[in-house]
């Protein structure tokens, strides 16, 4: 019985007719190698098949080659939410393209464990999604790791790490507007959580669209971006007792929440109230009746993160702030 041996670092010096520290040097990236050299090595390892021990190299460069992708949400709020099905299919697609290996790590109710492995070194970056301000916070490891946000991070500390976004505020607005250009006057608002970027810019938005039209602004309750939340939300905006003619959820899925009050009050959407909401999910495409939304590129999103956390780890210059374009889809609930 023959057994093959197993390529190791010495045979491919050998058949690239160089030391093994060329070599060496070759596998980690170091500029100071020739490109002669480095041709010859890379043939080398193609021809014998030889795979770098990621362990050893680890140990020389200090790099995992991992990156994490950190959510600070609760199982039942990371499975129901297609935001975060579509924003880490982009970052996993764009990974998947490079030599680094993406680990998911859902952080709720262990962020400690989760800030210490991060810590530790064992990865080289970390994308940080659905931000809070309270003891789910990252942003204070910025300097200590690459970090890229998704979603405009709030620290109250110092200059804001790198993140990637949609403007919140500007979508807000403008989907409101669609409810002031149907003729709705006294409009409501579902808002996101005050501890969260999007929650507090889409508030604003609101906000700055009724000052325009010179209408108020005081008729809020605020959810999680949950349906249940949402319900919760518009059961209280009624029971206020005061009327309103429109309704803006800065999410779909509190707006799901909410219709389903609506039907329980015999509101009808649109005809008793116009309705919209943010996130052109399957929330909003598939409710009755399907809503006038504003729709993020989710995916371009997650690729973008990507993108900028790998220019990070790897000492190239990065783009501190990415905001991406949004889309106003209108399906007639205003």
């Amino acid at each position: 019985m023959t057994t093959t041996a197993i390529p190791t670092l010495k045979m491919v010096a050998a058949a690239a007719g160089v030391s093994k520290s060329t070599v060496s040097r070759v596998i980690n990236d170091s500029p100071s190698v020739t490109p002669e050299a480095v041709a010859a090595v890379s043939a080398a390892i193609e021809q014998l098949g030889y795979t770098p021990n990621r362990a050893a190299r680890t140990l020389v460069s200090r790099r995992t080659h991992t990156l994490a992708l950190v959510v600070p949400e609760n199982t039942a709020t990371f499975f129901t939410d297609p935001y975060f099905a579509s924003v880490i299919q982009g970052a996993a697609t764009r990974v998947s393209q490079t030599d680094y290996t993406l680990a998911l790590l859902i952080a709720a109710g262990s962020e400690d464990k989760v800030r210490r492995y991060l810590r530790a070194g064992s990865v080289d970056g970390a994308l940080v999604l659905s931000h809070h301000t309270d003891d789910r916070s990252y942003s204070h490891l910025a300097g200590t790791l690459p970090l890229v946000f998704g979603g405009r991070p709030m620290s109250a500390e110092g200059d804001l790490p790198c993140f990637v976004d949609v403007d919140n505020a500007a979508a807000a607005a403008a989907v409101t507007r669609r409810l002031l250009e149907a003729g709705r006057t006294r409009i409501a608002h579902i808002a996101g959580p005050s501890d969260m970027g999007a929650g507090v810019d889409r508030l604003r938005g609101w906000r700055e669209a009724l000052a325009e039209a010179g209408l108020a602004d005081d008729l809020v309750e605020r959810g999680d971006f949950t349906p249940a939340s949402g319900a919760a939300a518009a059961r209280r905006l009624l029971e206020r007792g005061e009327p309103f003619d429109g309704l803006f959820v800065a999410s779909s899925q509190m707006a799901s929440g909410a219709l389903t009050v609506l039907r329980e009050r015999g509101i009808e959407v649109p005809r008793d109230l116009g309705l919209v909401a943010v996130d052109d999910d399957y929330f909003a495409q598939t409710s009755v009746p399907p809503l006038t939304t504003v729709r993020q590129p989710t995916l371009e999103l997650g690729r973008t993160m990507a993108d900028v956390l790998i220019d990070l780890v790897q000492g190239l210059p990065a783009e501190r702030v990415t905001i991406l374009p949004t889309e106003v889809v209108s399906r007639g609930s205003e």
